[in-house]
């Protein structure tokens, strides 16, 4: 296996700067290397991480630590039927004619009274002001919760990604995550229970009544399922978002092509969760040892899957260090399914089941910010850069624009 000598260390300030310049060395001169730090062997080429993602070997065992602390246990544990069944629990909920008919107008008038927090103004921040806020309130207003608390789920959902993103072990932030778990709970619980006695047509009613074979979701399961919702639901949608204009700000005859042709979102989605993804690593543990194309990884080990760097294997994609909205090795057809070319969604049985929400909420958002925004530009003296390791988008995204009439 390959040594670490000339690869930055994925928890050192200059890997958190710039991780596509440690991703290239690593590509090159280190695929597959153990990580001491992490206790964890770090693999990089895109052949590698699409296996680790689909090969039944590569296990979730590693979640009962990496997860379960703070969500408790969830579908992305579980394998066989037990996994196969939670999912045919949740999965409709997030697709085709319930996604359509029920959450598109939750989606449609959460975008709109965010931007109407700024679209007369000529300017705004797109992290703070929309990006950091979008998905949160979706979630709130999907499961039929009080609005009065979104700023409450706010908490939580930085808190446990915190938590998910702590690699360097830091107490205070292990803390802050296990204790929104006892208070995401106390709240959930007692809502899960009314739900169950009187279901409404939300969310949340719908994952209390569902029934698959005779098995239902537990509350101790829907809690769960919310906690890895407000989590999972609102890290990509959140970051992406963000990552998106960023990447069209800096290439402006995409930016126009895209206003021009708004067919053209899930393309820019798509390669935004290429070029730049929200999610820059997950981690699976082999049941058995595996030869992978660059080394050995022994049972029960923990494998470390840099997405952000298999995503720009040049093995896989050409020029992969260049945004372009219309690559030709990236078929938007399937980018938000199973069969998707980049690996930003994992891929496999736990292939992210809510990529058609995310999907629903990108081009909505975008489309409307689009139309709020004519002329729209970063903002003098403004420096957009991405931030964190675990997961990763612009800090702040500060922007100008002409008010539309």
């Amino acid at each position: 296996m390959a040594t670490v000598r000339n690869v930055p260390d994925i928890l050192s300030p200059e890997f958190a700067a710039d991780p596509y310049s440690a991703y290239r060395i690593m590509l090159e001169e280190a695929p597959l290397f153990w990580h001491e730090a992490t206790r964890s062997h770090i693999v990089s080429r895109y052949e590698d991480v699409a296996r680790a993602f689909k090969d039944p070997v590569f296990t979730t065992e590693n979640y009962v630590w990496q997860l379960e602390p703070v969500h408790g246990r969830t579908i992305l544990q579980m394998s066989g039927r037990e996994h196969a069944v939670r999912r045919a629990l949740v999965a409709p909920a997030f697709r085709g004619k319930e996604l359509e008919e029920k959450f598109l107008p939750v989606i449609e008038r959460n975008a709109r009274e965010l931007i109407d927090g700024f679209r007369d103004k000529g300017s705004a921040d797109l992290v703070h002001d929309f990006a950091r806020h979008f998905p949160i309130n979706v979630i709130v207003d999907m499961l039929g919760l009080d609005r009065a608390d979104q700023g409450r789920f706010q908490t939580w959902y930085t808190a446990i990604i915190a938590f998910l993103g702590n690699l360097s072990q830091d107490p205070e932030v292990a803390e802050a995550g296990l204790r929104t778990r006892e208070e995401l709970a106390a709240y959930m619980l007692p809502i899960i229970r009314e739900r169950r006695a009187a279901p409404g047509d939300d969310l949340l009613s719908a994952l209390c009544t569902a029934e698959v074979d005779g098995t239902a979701m537990s509350d101790e399961d829907i809690k769960a399922f919310c906690s890895l919702l407000l989590a999972a639901g609102g890290e990509t949608t959140d970051k992406a978002i963000a990552s998106i204009f960023k990447n069209l700000l800096e290439h402006p005859e995409q930016l126009e092509a895209v206003r021009a042709d708004r067919s053209l979102i899930p393309q820019a989605f798509a390669e935004t969760l290429r070029y730049s993804p929200p999610v820059h690593m997950i981690m699976r543990q082999p049941s058995e040892d595996v030869e992978l194309s660059t080394g050995t990884v022994p049972a029960g080990s923990t494998l470390t899957c840099l997405i952000g760097a298999a995503n720009r294997d040049p093995r896989r994609f050409s020029d992969p260090d260049s945004f372009n909205v219309l690559r030709e090795d990236l078929p938007t057809r399937t980018a938000f399914s199973a069969a998707a070319d980049h690996l930003s969604f994992a891929l496999g049985r736990h292939f992210c089941v809510g990529a058609l929400l995310a999907k629903a909420e990108v081009e909505i958002g975008v489309d409307r910010l689009l139309d709020a925004m004519p002329e729209v530009r970063i903002a003098d003296g403004a420096a957009p850069a991405e931030q964190g390791v675990f997961t990763r988008g612009p800090e702040s995204l500060p922007v100008r624009f002409t008010p539309a009439d």
